[in-house]
């Protein structure tokens, strides 16, 4: 299956995202554009979305899924990064390295299992492979088991889990180590369209 893929400019993605996750019911707090700026601003990232065409209306496309990943140093000033970093430390190896953290996405709900998400992170590898990074970090609840299990398709490891009194809640912090060989268990095609601000 071929998925079309859009890679934003960052005020473009963040108005994009914005709008999108409207359509989530899940998350309880959205991101706003203006936050999605801050957290990217200065920073190396990536804002994907998948597209696909209406089944009623096959000429009208829209926005399906989405995922934004950014870099992550070692030391991080915003709170909720170096917050990340130091539950990160012993599990992921910071020095001298670059490291790409997934930090939001989601498909919504009726576009589930046609490989959207799939496809928006084979292309985040692809992106990540050709930039320079080493490591890709997620971190996710046990409760969103169909994103545990993509990544896990893509072999990415557990390395840390961190219960919760509601095992459901619990945090799961998934890695993968990057390399040309990365590409190779590719299953999906994509074409991305780079859109302009």
């Amino acid at each position: 299956m071929s998925h079309l893929v859009r890679q934003y400019s960052l005020r473009q993605g963040a108005l994009e995202i914005q709008y999108i996750e409207e359509f989530f019911g899940e998350f309880r707090r959205r991101k706003s554009a203006e936050e999605i700026v801050d957290r990217l601003s200065g920073r190396a990232h990536l804002i994907l979305m998948a597209v696909a065409p209406l089944p009623d209306d096959p000429e009208s496309v829209v926005p399906v899924s989405f995922k934004v990943a950014h870099e992550i140093k070692p030391y991080e000033t915003e709170r909720k990064l170096s917050d990340l970093v130091a539950r990160l430390r012993g599990c992921v190896e910071f020095d001298g390295r670059r490291v790409l953290y997934q930090w939001i996405g989601g498909t919504r709900s009726d576009w589930r299992g046609q490989g959207h998400f799939r496809a928006l992170t084979e292309e985040q590898e692809a992106w990540a492979v050709s930039t320079g990074f080493h490591e890709f970090v997620a971190k996710t609840k046990n409760k969103f088991y169909n994103m545990r299990a993509v990544l896990d398709a893509l072999r990415f490891d557990v390395i840390k889990y961190e219960p919760h009194a509601d095992n459901r809640e619990s945090k799961v912090y998934m890695s993968k180590q990057l390399s040309s060989e990365t590409l190779a268990l590719h299953q999906l095609r994509s074409a991305v369209v780079r859109q302009k601000e």
